[in-house]
Protein backbone atom coordinates (compact mmCIF):
# COMPACT_ATOMS: atom_id res chain seq x y z
CA UNK A 1 0.00 0.00 0.00
CA UNK A 2 1.34 3.11 -0.84
CA UNK A 3 0.93 6.18 1.51
CA UNK A 4 1.38 9.90 0.65
CA UNK A 5 1.67 12.89 3.23
CA UNK A 6 3.45 16.21 2.99
CA UNK A 7 6.28 14.73 5.67
CA UNK A 8 7.80 11.76 4.05
CA UNK A 9 6.77 9.46 6.83
CA UNK A 10 4.19 7.15 8.46
CA UNK A 11 4.01 5.68 12.36
CA UNK A 12 2.69 2.19 12.39
CA UNK A 13 0.76 0.60 14.44
CA UNK A 14 0.27 -3.12 15.36
CA UNK A 15 -3.24 -2.75 17.30
CA UNK A 16 -4.61 -3.32 20.69
CA UNK A 17 -7.60 -4.84 22.85
CA UNK A 18 -9.62 -1.68 21.48
CA UNK A 19 -7.62 -0.60 18.01
CA UNK A 20 -6.68 -3.03 15.23
CA UNK A 21 -3.15 -2.02 13.50
CA UNK A 22 -3.62 0.94 10.94
CA UNK A 23 -1.23 3.41 9.54
CA UNK A 24 -1.23 7.01 10.95
CA UNK A 25 0.66 9.74 8.28
CA UNK A 26 3.13 11.67 10.23
CA UNK A 27 1.66 15.14 10.12
CA UNK A 28 4.75 17.41 12.00
CA UNK A 29 7.76 16.57 14.46
CA UNK A 30 7.81 17.64 17.93
CA UNK A 31 10.01 20.72 18.17
CA UNK A 32 11.22 19.97 21.75
CA UNK A 33 11.60 16.50 21.56
CA UNK A 34 12.02 15.43 17.64
CA UNK A 35 9.17 13.05 18.06
CA UNK A 36 6.99 12.17 15.23
CA UNK A 37 3.24 13.85 15.81
CA UNK A 38 0.19 12.69 14.41
CA UNK A 39 -3.52 13.13 14.62
CA UNK A 40 -5.55 11.63 17.77
CA UNK A 41 -8.77 11.07 16.48
CA UNK A 42 -10.78 10.56 19.43
CA UNK A 43 -9.95 14.32 20.33
CA UNK A 44 -8.98 16.05 17.31
CA UNK A 45 -5.20 17.02 18.38
CA UNK A 46 -1.84 16.44 17.72
CA UNK A 47 -0.27 13.71 20.19
CA UNK A 48 3.44 12.13 19.59
CA UNK A 49 3.82 8.67 18.63
CA UNK A 50 4.35 7.41 22.49
CA UNK A 51 0.88 8.36 23.47
CA UNK A 52 -0.30 5.03 21.48
CA UNK A 53 1.08 1.48 23.59
CA UNK A 54 0.80 0.28 20.31
CA UNK A 55 3.00 2.16 18.42
CA UNK A 56 5.76 0.17 16.57
CA UNK A 57 7.56 2.17 13.97
CA UNK A 58 8.20 4.90 11.56
CA UNK A 59 8.21 4.33 7.59
CA UNK A 60 9.02 6.18 4.78
CA UNK A 61 5.98 7.44 3.12
CA UNK A 62 5.71 8.88 -0.76
CA UNK A 63 6.43 13.08 0.48
CA UNK A 64 4.03 14.69 -2.16
CA UNK A 65 5.21 18.56 -2.41
CA UNK A 66 2.36 19.51 -5.04
CA UNK A 67 -0.78 18.71 -6.84
CA UNK A 68 -1.21 19.66 -10.35
CA UNK A 69 -4.70 19.01 -12.82
CA UNK A 70 -5.80 16.31 -14.51
CA UNK A 71 -5.75 18.40 -18.01
CA UNK A 72 -7.59 15.61 -19.75
CA UNK A 73 -5.47 13.02 -19.23
CA UNK A 74 -7.09 9.62 -18.84
CA UNK A 75 -6.07 6.40 -17.32
CA UNK A 76 -7.21 2.58 -19.28
CA UNK A 77 -6.72 -0.68 -17.48
CA UNK A 78 -7.12 -3.00 -20.73
CA UNK A 79 -9.61 -5.78 -18.30
CA UNK A 80 -11.01 -4.48 -15.10
CA UNK A 81 -14.44 -7.22 -13.80
CA UNK A 82 -14.02 -8.17 -17.44
CA UNK A 83 -14.10 -5.30 -19.48
CA UNK A 84 -11.95 -2.54 -20.19
CA UNK A 85 -12.42 0.94 -18.01
CA UNK A 86 -10.96 4.32 -19.08
CA UNK A 87 -11.45 7.17 -16.01
CA UNK A 88 -10.20 10.49 -16.49
CA UNK A 89 -7.36 11.75 -14.53
CA UNK A 90 -8.29 14.15 -11.77
CA UNK A 91 -4.68 15.24 -10.74
CA UNK A 92 -1.20 14.40 -10.27
CA UNK A 93 0.40 14.17 -6.95
CA UNK A 94 4.12 15.83 -7.50
CA UNK A 95 6.39 13.62 -5.32
CA UNK A 96 9.45 14.85 -3.67
CA UNK A 97 12.06 12.42 -6.02
CA UNK A 98 10.01 14.48 -9.05
CA UNK A 99 8.01 11.56 -9.93
CA UNK A 100 3.69 11.87 -10.56
CA UNK A 101 0.92 9.43 -9.43
CA UNK A 102 -1.90 10.12 -11.87
CA UNK A 103 -5.14 10.19 -9.29
CA UNK A 104 -8.44 8.84 -11.38
CA UNK A 105 -12.11 9.50 -10.54
CA UNK A 106 -14.77 6.79 -11.58
CA UNK A 107 -18.21 7.86 -12.72
CA UNK A 108 -19.58 7.24 -9.65
CA UNK A 109 -17.01 9.56 -8.19
CA UNK A 110 -14.79 7.26 -6.37
CA UNK A 111 -11.25 8.40 -6.57
CA UNK A 112 -8.10 7.09 -6.41
CA UNK A 113 -5.08 6.21 -7.35
CA UNK A 114 -4.46 5.32 -10.94
CA UNK A 115 -0.61 3.85 -11.01
CA UNK A 116 -1.73 0.13 -11.97
CA UNK A 117 -3.19 1.24 -15.09
CA UNK A 118 -2.14 -0.87 -18.40
CA UNK A 119 -2.08 2.35 -20.28
CA UNK A 120 -2.31 6.40 -19.49
CA UNK A 121 -3.45 8.50 -22.26
CA UNK A 122 -2.81 11.89 -23.05
CA UNK A 123 -5.48 14.14 -23.98
CA UNK A 124 -6.99 13.58 -27.47
CA UNK A 125 -4.70 10.04 -27.28
CA UNK A 126 -6.63 7.20 -29.01
CA UNK A 127 -6.41 4.09 -27.65
CA UNK A 128 -5.83 2.45 -30.62
CA UNK A 129 -1.85 3.58 -31.29
CA UNK A 130 -2.57 3.36 -35.20
CA UNK A 131 -5.21 6.05 -34.88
Amino acid sequence: MRIFNTTGWTAVFTGAETETGRFRPVEAWDQGTGEALVVDPQHGVLRPVSYWQDFSHLERAERVVGVVPGDGWRAHWNDEGGKPLTELVLAWLIHANGLATPISVDPDGTVGTAELADRILAPGQDLDPHH
